[in-house]
């Protein structure tokens, strides 16, 4: 004899202390929930290569932005006539570049 006093076929009644069989399905799914989490954040922390592509893409965009605030204001400050000069300028020297450029493709043609 074992010393066992209750039937081990029979089904075992919870006590009011002990959580219901669905109550620990909830349970196990909420802890199950919560370590997808911590896996997702820790793989995140981890993945070095898209923290430092994220890290330049919000760089690039804090440039730019600062970037286009000083060209906007100093188009503001700066006198027409010379902004007209430095357009012309600007484009005598993409001209001179294209000049250039048409030459020298022209020169390595005939020499070939």
């Amino acid at each position: 004899m074992t010393g066992r006093t209750r039937d081990e076929s029979a089904p075992r009644q919870p006590t009011a202390d002990e959580p219901s069989p669905e109550e620990l399905r909830a349970r196990i799914e909420h802890t199950r929930d919560q370590l997808g989490r911590t896996v997702e954040a820790l793989a995140a922390k981890a993945d070095v290569k898209a923290q430092a592509t994220e890290k330049a893409a919000l760089v690039t965009g804090q440039i730019r932005g600062r970037v286009e605030h000083v060209a906007h204001l100093a188009a503001e400050k700066t006198p027409d006539p010379v902004l007209d000069k430095a357009g012309r300028a600007a484009l005598l020297t993409v001209g001179a570049a294209l000049i250039v450029f048409l030459l020298v493709r022209g020169n390595r043609r005939r020499h070939r």
